[in-house]
């Protein structure tokens, strides 16, 4: 398929998925708009993070402290100015936060990053605390003012799907060839003209944005928001392992694996929780030795492979286990000796 057909087809996908997801609260019970919710939110983090560090091979750790942000950016103003104001609020603050951070460690790679942009998002967690019990007096806010439902959803769900969205354009744009050039070699793209720095730091912004938009949005399912709550890293490493498993350099390998951990976590966590930490490391390592594309590498040859594989890995155990490999290695002995 040429390139064209490619985004025509990508783009019509994603209208199918959104008007599917459109419906749902028609039809829906509170049990499935709230499932979908947790679904749609983890698509545009995990979606928006693999745009940037799944191109790039940044490994950002900070997807938290954006949401974080974007959470309380809205529960301070959303008595003062309206709905897409405070959610606006949210992503541009989030973003400007993402340059300055961006700015003091875009320049390491690998575990440093990592680590840095981890260590930062505590650092904005703790610093937040720090204001709300000095300056305020209490830890913690309540947010007096929360739109409806179907608003929380659809706000949501435009998110979710203009993160795709940009995520389907960027791949096919100057940019998001700069961005695969960085991920590929770096110092090359700064051979051919690359301004790798400003390019790094206008996608880690980008992600930031959509991290903060999301936060902005979801922070009033809760009504009540805390340091522990907006800015818990777990938000941060599962949308990372989301993006891993699904596929960081693939375009719906996010939204797969997001449908899955969302089901996941609504089966098991509450019910189960060890056992839903235990299924997420097992997927993560099943996909690391078995499936390094991720789940939207998928395809038929694949599990035709791994059929082969395993008949043959069973053939040689039954080889093994039924004696005829000893015996055959007797005889092989016995005719050296005649030799």
């Amino acid at each position: 398929m040429s390139s064209r057909q490619l985004l025509v087809r990508d783009l019509l996908v994603l209208l199918a998925i959104a008007g599917w997801s459109l419906a749902l609260p028609y039809w829906g019970s509170e049990f499935i708009v709230s499932l979908a919710l947790t679904c749609l939110m983890y698509v545009a983090l995990s979606s928006s993070w693999a745009l940037f560090c799944g191109t790039t091979r940044y490994l950002s750790l900070a997807t938290s402290a954006f949401f974080g942000i974007g959470a309380y950016t809205s529960a301070l103003s959303l008595e003062t100015v309206g709905w897409v104001q405070a959610v606006a609020a949210g992503a541009g603050i989030a973003a400007i936060v993402a340059v300055l951070m961006g700015a003091a460690v875009l320049h390491l790679r690998g575990t440093y990053f990592a680590v840095l942009t981890f260590g930062m998002t505590e650092l904005i967690r703790h610093a937040v605390t720090y204001f709300e019990k000095s300056v305020t007096g209490t830890v913690g806010r309540v947010l007096a003012t929360v739109p409806e439902r179907d608003t929380i959803y659809l706000t949501v769900l435009a998110l979710a799907v203009g993160s795709v969205a940009v995520a389907i354009v960027v791949r096919r744009t100057r940019f998001g060839l700069a961005l695969a050039g960085i991920g590929a070699d770096e110092q090359r793209a700064q051979t051919l003209g690359v301004n790798t720095r400003w390019i790094k730091l206008a996608g880690f912004a980008l992600t930031a944005a959509v991290a903060g938009a999301v936060g902005a949005a979801m922070s009033v399912r809760w009504t009540y928001i805390d340091p522990p709550t907006v800015f818990n890293p777990f938000i941060g490493f599962q949308t990372v392992l989301i993006a891993l498993i699904g596929g960081a350099t693939t375009l719906w390998g996010p939204l797969i694996a997001a449908i899955v951990f969302s089901l996941l976590a609504e089966t098991l966590r509450l019910t189960a929780p060890q056992v839903y930490m235990m299924a997420l490391g097992l997927l993560l390592i099943l996909c690391v030795l078995y499936l390094p594309g991720g789940l939207a590498s998928l395809r038929w040859e694949t599990f035709r492979s791994w059929w082969d594989d395993t008949r043959a890995w069973w053939k040689e155990k039954k080889y093994e286990l039924g004696g005829d490999k000893a015996r055959d290695k007797q005889r092989a002995r016995e005719r050296r000796l005649v030799v």
